[in-house]
């Protein structure tokens, strides 16, 4: 690990003196009965940056970001947006603040139409003399579907089939599409690509570095070490529940990792490392 001892690793808890993160989390802990999924992690997200969350199985990746966008609680630790602590107990809160996930689940509901699914939990509602009545306004979620759709290269004509009837990478496209549609500040998207076509995984790379382009921050969770090369600024590494390593992507290499992850500790560099 020689050459990992002089890239510049962030001590686990410590924020840059350059600039306040989008996203801190801080000294967050999950267990599941006996077994401790996530071991005091502190993590950083910064505006503008796509990051690359990696790991083996069990690393406590996913759990990590259920518990940022509100579907699981902690059981220790804080979280601030923009350098303001705040409670995020469910993922409509999340959606406020700007967050929106992939689940490596797909998390549809596969009894409900396509276009229902791309707006589940924001669903429009008709008003007719300044007044909104219960109405959805399945009309403008149509339009909507298929333009978002569109724009990720997948065929809009299933927008108005149930989900449960399509195959697997078109039910993805549509866990990718709810989240892309409505993005504004965070995406976090867990192996969106397990299911996609080739021409689909490709648009969905171009479509992440949009985001970039358009101050939207991404955090990537795949095992396709390629992409995340490829894709993000910023690796960080979890490993048995703890975050073992932080690095700028351009001053890492891909046998740096896979070395740091086989090894099983937290990397140490000169002021101390990860702590």
């Amino acid at each position: 690990m020689n050459k990992l001892n002089n890239l510049h690793v962030k001590k686990n808890g410590e924020s840059s003196k350059e600039k306040c993160p989008l996203v801190k989390m801080v000294n967050i802990s999950k267990s599941f009965g006996h077994v401790q999924a996530l071991k005091s992690v502190s993590f950083d997200l910064y505006h503008n940056e796509v990051l690359g969350l990696i790991g083996d199985n069990a690393a406590g990746k996913s759990t990590l970001m259920k518990i940022l966008v509100g579907v699981l609680k902690p059981d220790g630790g804080e979280i601030l947006i923009d350098g303001k602590r705040v409670n995020i107990d469910n993922p409509s809160i999340a959606r406020k603040f700007g967050i929106n996930m992939i689940f490596q689940d797909f998390a549809v509901c596969k009894s409900m139409w396509v276009a229902g699914n791309i707006f589940l939990g924001q669903e429009p509602t008709k008003g007719f003399f300044g007044k909104i009545i219960g109405l959805l306004d399945k009309n403008y979620m149509l339009e909507k579907s298929i333009s978002i759709l569109d724009k990720q290269g997948v065929d809009s004509r299933i927008c108005k089939k149930q989900v449960g009837s399509l195959s697997g990478g078109q039910q993805q496209s549509i866990a990718i599409a709810r989240a892309v549609g409505f993005a504004t500040k965070i995406v976090i998207m867990d192996e969106p690509t397990a299911s996609l076509g080739v021409n689909q995984s490709n648009r969905l790379m171009e479509i992440i570095k949009k985001f970039k382009k358009n101050g939207i921050s991404v955090i990537y969770i795949s095992h396709r070490m390629q992409d995340v090369f490829n894709l993000t600024n910023r690796i960080i590494v979890l490993k048995n529940g703890e975050k073992i390593g932080d690095f700028h992507t351009k001053e890492v290499s891909y046998n740096d990792i896979i070395k740091l992850m086989v090894e099983n500790k937290q990397y140490k560099n000169n002021n101390n490392g990860i702590g």
